[in-house]
């Protein structure tokens, strides 16, 4: 088996046991989201309809995990639930996927009208094939993108979405820093709400709901 099989496989079945670990905690919380100094500028942003003075998005064309071109138009007419992550992340980005899981069976039928869309930070590992294989861990729904170094970073741009690479000490791996929110668009193009890493799954489920009934 060559080296870099052997990395991947050992890399999805660290992966596997995150999701699992992962699940297990999520299913556990039940009392709404983990209370810091933050909940306070989070609650003054998901009340707003539109959220006024805030632009998040725009036009961008990248690859789905299945090689195909998609672009913002091909989602028109839909809620989208968008996550900006890399699939070498040791757990906060399988933490979120899992939360968009969870949230996505929570809603029930109306999980329809969503289309929940991971958008890779780090495209230089992310190919087509990689995010196959890594969202198969999470809701079949969730369509992975990449593109280009120049396609990632306008799309960053525009969803205001902060990403680094960092290299680790005497190695010659690398990590991603980035920022870690859950946008929820109208069809229309509006954002509807940020979620946090500290806004569980019934929390972002709940908050869908009413966003969906509002609309």
């Amino acid at each position: 088996m060559k080296k870099e099989t052997k990395k991947e496989l050992r890399r999805l079945t660290v992966l596997a046991i995150v999701c699992m670990m992962v699940g297990c905690v999520i299913g556990a919380v039940k009392n709404g989201p983990e209370k810091d100094p933050d909940n306070i500028t989070r609650n003054a942003v998901v009340k707003n309809k539109p959220m006024a003075g805030v632009k998040i998005g725009g036009a961008f064309e990248l690859t789905d995990q299945n090689g195909n071109l998609v672009n913002n138009k091909d989602f028109d007419g839909q809620y989208k639930l968008i996550y900006f992550g890399f699939t070498y992340c040791p757990a906060i980005c399988p933490t979120e996927l899992a939360k968009i899981t969870k949230a996505m069976k929570e809603i029930g039928d109306d999980a329809e009208k969503i289309q929940p869309v991971f958008i890779t930070v780090d495209p230089e590992r992310d190919t087509p094939k990689v995010l196959k294989s890594y969202l198969t861990m999470f809701d079949p729904k969730i369509i992975g993108l990449t593109g280009t170094r120049a396609e990632i970073d306008d799309v960053l741009q525009k969803y205001k979405i902060y990403a680094s690479k960092t290299q680790e000490p005497g190695t010659d791996e690398y990590t991603m820093d980035h920022s870690s929110f859950i946008y929820l668009i109208s069809p229309n193009g509006d954002l509807l709400s940020i979620y946090r890493m500290a806004d569980n799954a019934d929390f972002v489920a709940k908050d869908i709901r009413e966003k969906l009934a509002a609309n």
